[in-house]
């Protein structure tokens, strides 16, 4: 008896840790999301619909962005380092010359410390916040003013306990609140959604630095080491993106707060639909998304390509589910809305409505992908997804939305903590 019940143990351990990977891979979220998709294409969903004459529609209004954008179609990943060039003032040079006299390892290390924090820093501002820059007078909102702020508090060494230009544990787990607030200049005039989710997520950084040392290194762990790890799993110069998305997936689950659990493990971005409830599987209604940790990893691959890697299978990733890119889809009429009350309230991340709108998004990214592909007779390697997304969908989102809207917020108001988008 005693024999079954250690193989009873053994296979749900297994069957934990197949679970797991598979809410960590790209492939579950597209498969997830297609389930859905179809699901709202026979028209079972109460609150959308999905009319794909409008892609052709959709495709052109997206290149004719990507051509305002970049005439010659030479586009940047799109990743954070696009937000702290804002205003075209040239922060990325000044930065150069700080880290000059570094070796590139650790050059790259310093880059992978402020992407992984600014990028953690970037779940929605709300309408009302500011930065206001003081050498350039310029005043930023959204993701540019959190990309710039979070940048002046790295180059101030705010992260770092030697006040260098670098990330480590120790400070992170001594930042205190009222730091945070005054490097983003948050006060009751300028407030910002979810200052106390950030702050909590880097403590919580801080800690899951400490606790991996084979990702975040032995001695004074810190978020750059990660580029020792990945520099460990390329071969022959090249790096597959998933294997950076699968480290980045395994570096930081354990910051978010609350989320659904496998075996102890917390997944991160995935949520729960009830269309998935009778698929024959585990774990049947979990739909991830992975959005900031996508996003990170695209941020992650610049320093990497700068240390010679050629990073390979880019598209394996997928698309952005965050509301500039469904905001689109909404915008031009590839989702219709069913309920127009959707408009006027204000949705949990975790509501029906939200994780069914950005599973739609996940699929309708690549089909604008394939028709703008088709289009300018290009091929996924000379336009990879990551660069229709800068081009691109996101930029096309943004310019959609201040087209319909006076103050060009989203079409659905999303109550944030802080740490999803």
């Amino acid at each position: 008896m005693e024999i079954e019940t250690a193989e009873a143990q053994r296979t749900h351990r297994e069957e934990g840790r197949e679970a797991i990977a598979y809410f960590r891979s790209p492939r579950a979220i597209r498969e997830r999301c297609e389930q859905i998709f179809a699901w709202v294409n026979e028209g079972h969903s109460r609150y959308f619909a999905c009319d794909l004459t409008q892609l052709e529609r959709v495709a052109d209004y997206v290149i004719s962005v990507m051509r305002c954008e970049y005439p010659d179609l030479q586009i940047p990943f799109h990743s954070r380092w696009r937000h702290f060039e804002v205003g075209n003032v040239p922060r990325l040079n000044q930065l150069e010359n700080r880290l000059a006299e570094l070796t590139p390892l650790f050059k790259a290390a310093a880059k992978f410390d402020l992407a992984i924090v600014s990028v953690l820093l970037d779940a929605g501002a709300g309408e009302n916040w500011r930065y206001y820059e003081q050498e350039t007078q310029l005043n930023l909102s959204r993701s540019e003013g959190l990309a710039v702020a979070s940048f002046k508090m790295f180059c101030q060494g705010a992260f770092s306990s030697d006040n260098l230009l670098e990330v480590d544990a120790l400070k992170l787990q001594a930042l205190t609140e009222a730091e945070l607030a005054t490097g983003f200049q948050v006060n009751a005039e300028n407030p910002l959604v979810g200052i106390d989710g950030r702050w909590k997520l880097l403590q919580k950084l801080g800690e899951v630095l400490v606790s991996l040392p084979h990702l975040f290194g032995e001695e004074k762990p810190r978020p750059g080491n990660l580029v020792n790890y990945l520099l460990s799993k390329s071969e022959n110069g090249q790096l597959a993106a998933s294997t950076v998305f699968n480290a980045v997936l395994e570096g930081l689950s354990n910051i978010w707060p609350g989320r659904l659990e496998i075996a102890g493990v917390n997944l991160g971005d995935v949520w729960q639909h009830p269309c998935l409830e009778t698929a024959q599987s585990l774990h049947p209604a979990f739909v991830p998304f992975h959005k900031l940790s996508q996003w990170l990893t695209y941020s992650l691959l610049e320093p990497l390509q700068e240390l010679g890697l050629e990073i390979t299978g880019l598209d394996v990733l997928t698309g952005l589910p965050e509301y500039r890119n469904g905001g689109l889809c909404l915008d031009l009429g590839l989702i219709n809305i069913k309920n127009q009350e959707i408009f006027r309230l204000s949705h949990s991340v975790a509501s029906e409505v939200i994780v069914e709108w950005r599973a739609l998004t996940v699929i309708l990214l690549d089909k604008i992908a394939a028709a703008i592909r088709e289009k300018l007779s290009m091929n996924a390697e000379e336009l990879p997804l990551v660069k229709i997304l800068q081009g691109g969908t996101w930029t096309a989102g943004r310019k959609i939305a201040a087209e319909l809207r006076t103050d060009g917020k989203p079409p659905l108001q999303i109550v944030s903590d802080g740490t999803v988008f």
